[in-house]
């Protein structure tokens, strides 16, 4: 009997030690360590992930380098930071625990699972990273969209799954973020707040994979359906359906007056003559807006227009004063753009031309791309080439995982090497000025070499990386190849989503205001389009047209959408993503000045330019002008669309409220309102042609009427002229597009 016991005993005993065994599995420092540090915003750059650290404690950012982690945390100081004899005396839990001085104060009970965690690692002696753990290769969030009430509250739950394939409830691990805070709120815990009407995104982070999920509220009343019914085209089907899911009620049309003007100066960036706008307002045909758009689509102001834009975009400019490709090089890149723009050549072709240019920018100005971007680097993959072209062309911000893995997106440190190692084989020989132009050549191996591969070494691991696109597909470069050329083929293949999505976001924001994603060019999976359908058919028509720029615009400017007017209702101000209505926006530093130009009939004068070329004309941005500079001419340095300021400033209001140049233009003996008094225009007359020629309208009859009361109280009429032009020129109806 006694045996019996002993030995049930003793088997418990044995199946007790084995399921310890299992259950007691060490702590992964990966997988349940490292996402305890980054939850806590240990490694965050605000605190230990810094490059230089806090207080002598080094953390990698958000634990790209877990190896290094490893070392600082167990190894760095002799260990100080770890107690083996008693882990619950450790520094790394006494700490954020309080009872050890902690810059960063209390982060920790000792009855939470953060502090269960490290203290379990710690117990199991603290094991290192391991080859071949599983890594996390999908993150879910749940719901993934969700209809509140102002108030109501929301909680999420993030699952992760594994390389090997098992899935893992990962909500108390993950961080959570608001893209719109005002609109709705999320705690650490995962759980979302709708503060008020709207729609925004929650995206939740974890382990360097990224998942969203979008919340909604709409208004508490539904739209009218004939206020939705109205449709010019495929825009404005999304469009309405947005607004009435969302319960916004669309701004009417524009006025006829209102259309000339604003599609004349998104279009070709200048304001519609006197003439031209009288003659639009009185032409009673039912399509003349479409005519006036497919008439302004082959000006060419056009072509000059969509140069500078496509200018700032490729970031043509004197790389700096010491440039040896000079102002010849500038002037060539734009004159090849424009032949580009004035021939209507499918955006993917200009793109495929500009990433595998070779030569001399005399030869082929497209390599003025790499001068610039390249700069003094002998190494280009280690230059700003490797970002720019994914910010110009994929609409993707990736210059962060230069040094450490992505904060908001899912790409690494070696993501971002692989895709450099396109650039491995440039190189741009420098010359002097006296020794002709720069040249950039693609670097070829030694035919004697059996072996010589493509790629870059990742400076921290140390391994060498080959070619790869950044959606991590197969890539195969060989030997004898520039790896550019794959690249190109890549980057513009019809199925590429960035490609198409980046260009049809910028020429959605230039003309609506808004990008359906803003910043426009951070495309990523946690900044959602705020109408993924239209996203999705905008991009589908600009692929199927193969990539035809001016056929977009003309889809664009054709809706409905384009042509509400920018007047708002209660209903609707707080409405700036959903394009209820036009958004009024203050006009970009050069169509601003040659209008003030066009007006007043005085041209600018720009330093080496003969008379009467336009501010939109200009290849160089270094050109002098401080008007240019203080209403935000960008400098084309970087590749970011953030250059260009169109906001509004104190410098930009007082210049031209009391600038000397604004009102030497109005009394210009050869400007156009001295002209109109030496004819001796009837004051009926002066008073329209003011108008038409800032407004594109004529005046109200109460206006009209104001005019004439100062005339008939006896002052002089040059002096209410130029009082009226001033006024005219410095509001905000000719200041701004609406």
């Amino acid at each position: 009997m006694r045996s019996t016991v002993v030995m049930r005993v003793g088997l418990a005993v044995v199946f007790a030690l084995a399921a310890d065994s299992v259950r007691a599995a060490p702590p992964s420092f990966v997988n349940d360590v490292i996402p305890i540090f980054t939850r806590l915003g240990c490694n965050q750059g605000a605190c230990h992930g810094k490059g230089a650290g806090q207080n002598g404690f080094r953390l990698s950012l958000r634990g790209y380098a877990p190896e290094q982690d490893y070392l600082s945390i167990t190894r760095e100081f002799e260990g100080r930071r770890i107690s083996t004899p008693v882990p619950e005396n450790s520094l790394l839990l006494r700490k954020p625990l309080g009872l050890t001085p902690h810059e960063g104060g209390k982060l920790l009970t000792r009855h939470s699972r953060e502090y269960q965690g490290l203290l379990d690692w710690l117990r199991s002696g603290t094991p290192g990273p391991k080859p071949g753990e599983p890594e996390v290769s999908r993150l879910e969030i749940a719901p993934d969209h969700k209809l509140l009430q102002v108030g109501q509250e929301q909680p999420l739950l993030v699952r992760a799954q594994y390389s090997n394939g098992h899935w893992r409830d990962v909500t108390w691990l993950a961080r959570f973020d608001s893209n719109e805070p005002a609109i709705a709120t999320v705690d650490a815990a995962g759980k979302v707040r709708m503060v008020r009407q709207g729609e925004t995104a929650i995206r939740a982070s974890f382990m360097g994979q990224v998942a969203v999920t979008i919340v909604t509220c709409p208004r508490d009343t539904a739209v009218r359906p004939e206020l939705l019914a109205k449709r010019n085209n495929f825009i404005d089907d999304h469009v309405m359906r947005k607004l009435a899911a969302l319960r916004i009620p669309p701004a009417d049309l524009c006025t006829d007056a209102e259309f000339v003007r604003r599609v004349f100066l998104d279009t070709i960036g200048l304001l519609p003559t006197g003439d031209e706008a009288r003659a639009f307002l009185a032409d009673k045909r039912l399509n003349k807006r479409t005519r006036l758009i497919d008439a302004l689509l082959q000006r060419p102001e056009f072509v000059d227009y969509w140069t500078a834009q496509l200018a700032d975009l490729l970031q043509n400019r004197k790389e700096s004063d010491h440039d040896v490709r000079g102002f010849k090089g500038v002037r060539a890149l734009h004159e090849w753009l424009r032949r580009q723009v004035a021939a209507n050549r499918p955006w993917d072709e200009i793109v495929r031309d500009v990433l595998t240019a070779t030569g001399t920018t005399t030869a082929n100005p497209a390599v003025g791309y790499f001068v610039v971007n390249v700069g003094e680097q002998r190494e280009a993959d280690r230059s700003p080439i490797v970002s720019s072209v994914a910010q110009a062309f994929l609409g993707t911000r990736i210059g962060c995982a230069q040094c450490h893995n992505h904060p908001l997106e899912k790409y690494t440190q070696d993501d971002y090497y692989h895709f450099a190692a396109y650039f491995s084989r440039i190189r741009m020989e420098r010359r002097e000025p006296q020794q002709g132009p720069s040249t950039l050549i693609v670097s070829a191996p030694d035919p004697n070499q059996n072996k010589n591969p493509v790629g870059v070494v990742q400076p921290r691991t140390g391994q060498f990386l080959a070619p790869r696109p950044l959606d991590c597909s197969a890539s195969t470069v060989k030997s004898k190849d520039d790896p550019r050329a794959q690249l190109a083929r890549w980057i513009t293949d019809p199925h590429n989503a960035f490609f198409s999505g980046a260009m049809v976001n910028r020429l959605w924001r230039h003309f609506l205001g808004v990008g359906l994603v803003e910043p426009v060019d951070d495309l990523r999976a946690t900044n959602p389009p705020t109408n993924p359908e239209l996203w999705a058919a905008l991009q589908k028509e600009f692929v199927t047209h193969r990539y035809d720029l001016r056929h977009l615009m003309r889809v664009i400017l054709q809706s409905r959408t384009y042509q509400l007017s920018a007047n708002t209702c209660p209903a609707k101000d707080k409405d700036s993503r959903f394009y209820s209505h036009y958004y009024v926006r203050r006009l970009p530093a050069e169509v601003l000045l040659d209008a003030i130009c066009q007006s007043t009939g005085v041209p600018e004068h720009f330093d080496g330019y003969p008379a009467g070329v336009r501010a939109q004309q200009l290849p160089d941005p270094s050109v002098p002008s401080y008007f240019l500079t203080a209403f935000g001419r960008p400098n084309r340095i970087t590749a970011c669309a953030c250059e260009r300021d169109n906001d509004v400033s104190m410098p930009q209001l007082l210049n031209l409220v009391s600038g000397g140049s604004l009102r030497e233009k109005i009394h210009a003996p050869d400007g156009r309102l001295n002209e109109l008094l030496r004819a001796k225009t009837q004051a009926d007359r002066i008073i329209d042609q003011l108008y038409f020629t800032t407004l594109s309208r004529p005046p109200t009859v109460k206006e009209r009427s104001l005019v004439m009361s100062y005339l008939t109280q006896g002052d002089r009429p040059e002096e209410v002229f130029a009082d009226l032009f001033w006024a005219l020129l410095n509001s905000k109806n000719f200041t701004f597009n609406h």
